[in-house]
């Protein structure tokens, strides 16, 4: 019989291997993290149990003997079964297409792939300052992709799981008042904050959640760490560091300077191969910079709310009138020439954008697609240059096209099905007019792209980001603004949706008509009344509703067209 502790790794956060068996074992595998190992002899088999821990071995047994209690590896399976078919009967669909069903409830398990809840009998291990602390009853939460999962795994969550989306903004805030400087997490890890891509995307997450009511966190507190990520912070992709020179020049002039293909880099702070984004940091910031000022109006701070919602606008600054895109500037306020939007940036595109062309990023201006449709010119160039992304051809071959932008994948003309700044572009058409042109795209996109076969997914599954995007849109309604609480009408793809929100109530959809060829909407009602408007407002559901979609083989082109009822964005839609 062996039984002990033993460290097999020293440093900020200590490896322990505990073991207990009936005779001792040949040990040469390490154990990663503080663990506590279980193992049972028998005569043609050993059994085996482990417990893990951040906090100290002791503290893994305990975690082992709280947690699985046996050595049968079925009745750990039933238990987990147990408890991951309760989790999924949150949402339950009704049809008779059991492709889309598997689908769907896969896609519905991975949306729970982040965040991951550390919390250990009350405590729990930061790596914002390597200490152990108290939760004070609300568990930590840790390992988020925010730039992935802001945009529909945590709007999600929100619906079916208010109180986790709670606990994981508290756990954003104890992250930011861990660490030394103070800021909003960006990527947050077991190690601490890393700050992959670009943006600070946490600040619509907490924005999202208190514009639909959830308040079971310090808003004020959220607030000065987003502020102090945004503006202290450079904003450059992959750089956790105090602003830079092109920080300084980007809060004083509303653009970030860009170099010349043939130029070289001068700041020092830019991440060698991730470059500057230019672009992208923009875009990213100028939404950013909503949230933030929305949390400022909430809580009265009116000058930074007007400040904020200024440097929201400052997409404008990079918006070419001749082109119609947008399109980086050098340091002297001139576009960078010549240009190609489906190829310029070198690697990835991430000198001027990042992992996809301009084409994607052209749309990128989640909270005001009213202004973005006043940019090109109206609802009529808005759906032409839509429709031209969807049938622009890659231009080169498919090899020399994705050894560039491998990430770029999933394409349909120059849309990327692949990527998370492209899943709210199929419903941009509500905001124009055609509603029924989401319900064509999306269909057919969730049927080309999400199936079950070996094609799988077309690109990275990011956290749970790409899957809440089918979720929600086999459901038949996304959340194309995080922080706007309304949701986009889309085309269900089941007969009937029972979600259990975490409030108690329900909220169901019923599509009438239900068939495969059936992907248009011909009419609906919201809680039996006629509903003619291509979106809903959170407070339409969110005490239980019922919305009813009558569905049919060709388009009803009067259906949610009227300019008046587009859903709400920064600025009112000007279609004069």
């Amino acid at each position: 019989m062996l039984s002990g502790y033993q460290i097999i790794q020293e440093g900020p956060t200590k490896v322990y291997l505990y073991l207990e068996t009936e005779q001792v074992p040949v040990a040469t595998n390490p154990v990663k993290g503080n663990a506590a190992v279980a193992l049972k002899f028998r005569e043609n088999h050993i059994a085996l149990r482990y417990g893990v821990s951040f906090i100290s071995s002791e503290q893994a047994r305990e975690n082992l003997e709280r947690e699985i209690r046996t050595y049968s590896v079925d009745q750990v399976a039933q238990i987990g079964r147990k408890i991951w078919n309760e989790t999924l009967s949150k949402i339950k669909v009704e049809g008779d297409d059991e492709n889309a069903k598997t689908v769907f409830y896969t896609s519905l398990y991975r949306a729970y792939e982040r965040m991951i809840k550390l919390s250990e009998d009350g405590r729990y291990y930061s790596g914002s300052d390597q200490e152990i602390h108290n939760d004070a009853g609300i568990p930590f939460y840790n390992d988020d992709w925010i730039r992935d999962t802001y945009r529909a795994t945590h709007p999600l969550r929100i619906l079916i799981e208010p109180d986790m989306e709670e606990a994981m903004i508290t756990s954003y805030i104890r992250m930011a008042q861990e660490s030394k400087e103070g800021w909003m997490p960006t990527f947050p890890e077991v190690t601490g904050d890393s700050h992959r891509m670009n943006g600070n995307h946490a600040v619509a997450v907490i924005w999202d959640a208190y514009s639909k009511g959830l308040r079971g966190f310090d808003l004020e507190a959220a607030y000065n760490a987003c502020r102090g990520a945004i503006c202290d912070k450079s904003l450059l992709p992959w750089v956790k560091a105090p602003n830079s020179e092109l920080d300084d020049f980007y809060w004083e002039k509303g653009f970030y300077p860009a170099l010349h293909p043939d130029e070289k880099e001068y700041c020092s702070a830019v991440h060698p191969f991730e470059k500057r984004q230019a672009i992208s940091v923009i875009l990213g910031n100028s939404y950013d910079n909503w949230c933030l000022a929305e949390i400022a109006k909430a809580l009265g701070k009116t000058e930074d709310y007007e400040y904020f919602l200024n440097a929201s606008y400052f997409y404008r600054n990079v918006f070419n009138p001749e082109t119609k895109f947008f399109h980086p500037k050098d340091r002297h306020g001139k576009f960078i020439e010549p240009f190609d939007y489906r190829y310029a940036g070198g690697q990835g595109a991430r000198e001027y954008y990042g992992e996809n062309n301009g084409w994607i990023y052209r749309w990128d201006v989640q909270h005001n697609i009213a202004d973005l449709i006043h940019l090109m010119g109206g609802p009529d160039e808005f759906i032409r240059n839509l429709n031209d992304m969807f049938r622009t051809p890659l231009g080169k071959s498919k090899y020399a096209f994705y050894a560039q932008i491998p990430d770029h994948t999933g394409n349909v003309g120059q849309f990327s099905m692949a990527n998370e700044p492209c899943l709210h572009i199929p419903y941009l058409y509500n905001y124009a007019g055609q509603p029924w042109k989401t319900q064509q795209r999306i269909t057919k996109l969730l049927r080309e792209w999400f199936r079950n076969d070996l094609m799988g997914v077309p690109g990275d599954e990011d956290g749970g980001g790409m899957t809440a995007f089918v979720v929600f849109s086999s459901m038949g309604f996304y959340p194309v603004t995080p922080g706007s609480p309304t949701y986009n009408i889309g085309s269900p793809q089941f007969e009937k949706v029972t979600l259990k929100l975490g409030n108690g109530n329900t909220f169901r959809i019923i599509a009438e008509n239900y068939g495969a060829d059936n992907k248009y909407i011909q009419s609906a009602t919201l809680n039996g009344k006629e509903w003619n408007k291509p979106w809903f407002a959170h407070s339409d559901i969110i005490e239980g509703a019922t919305l009813v979609l009558v569905m049919g083989d060709k388009p009803n082109y009067q259906w949610g067209a009227d300019l008046e009822m587009v859903p709400p964005s920064l600025d009112p839609l000007n279609y004069q």
